[in-house]
């Protein structure tokens, strides 16, 4: 049997291919819900049945990972969540620095501006390395986070910074404790289930594969 060429039949649809009947807003608040009816072409051929779907349209975000190719550290933020509070484990995560866009902001416009408020921390756009984007969870959200990482120096903040109990902005409801981490200890963390939500995960999990190449090009 001749083995079929895979990539070729990888990813054989795209927009056209889906026809969207109807669409309106089920909820408008900080966020929105919308209600889509709509049908899309198969497989097997032919098109699907009429399709209610309801997607929450949060808008996109940028996630930074701060990281110190001198020292091998990181910035961990420790922060309440509420959408954690169903879990039987804490609702304060450990993350790295994200948010949301503001209008006409882009990505690496993000990354400074939250780097900024949730951390003090000066990042420079020379300082940052895109990784990747992906969407966070599209079975039922429109959101695309847009993942960097920050080269930053330890040493040099930790002393700017000390004394201070916590960061972010007070009318945002922020309230981020900033923890410095060696990258094997961020990576203990993560074996033993201490860090879990997506972003942190994908992030650190993209710093093992790339560490090294990461500090011979920052390093030169």
């Amino acid at each position: 049997m001749k083995e079929q060429n895979l990539p070729n039949n990888l990813l054989r649809f795209n927009q056209t291919d889906i026809n969207v009947h109807h669409k309106k807003s089920k909820y408008q608040g900080f966020f929105k819900l919308d209600e889509y009816q709509l049908s899309h072409k198969l497989f097997s051929g032919g098109t699907s049945d009429l399709l209610t779907r309801e997607i929450f349209e949060r808008g996109d975000a940028v996630v930074m990972m701060p990281y110190d190719p001198v020292t091998d550290k990181l910035y961990l933020l420790e922060q309440f969540r509420p959408g954690a509070i169903r879990e039987n484990c804490s609702p304060w995560l450990l993350e790295f620095i994200a948010g949301m866009f503001s209008k006409n902001e882009s990505p690496v416009e993000v990354a400074i501006r939250e780097a900024k408020e949730e951390a003090d921390l000066k990042i420079d756009k020379n300082d940052l390395l895109p990784i990747m984007n992906y969407f966070s969870s599209p079975g039922g959200m429109s959101e695309k986070i847009h993942l960097y990482v920050g080269r930053v120096n330890i040493n040099e903040t930790a002393q700017s910074n000390s004394g201070r109990n916590s960061f972010g902005l007070h009318e945002e409801g922020e309230d981020i404790l900033l923890h410095v981490v060696s990258r094997e200890q961020a990576m203990n963390l993560l074996n033993q289930g201490k860090i879990n939500n997506a972003s942190t995960i994908i992030g650190l999990q993209w710093l093992a594969l790339n560490y090294k190449t990461l500090q011979t090009n920052w390093l030169g």
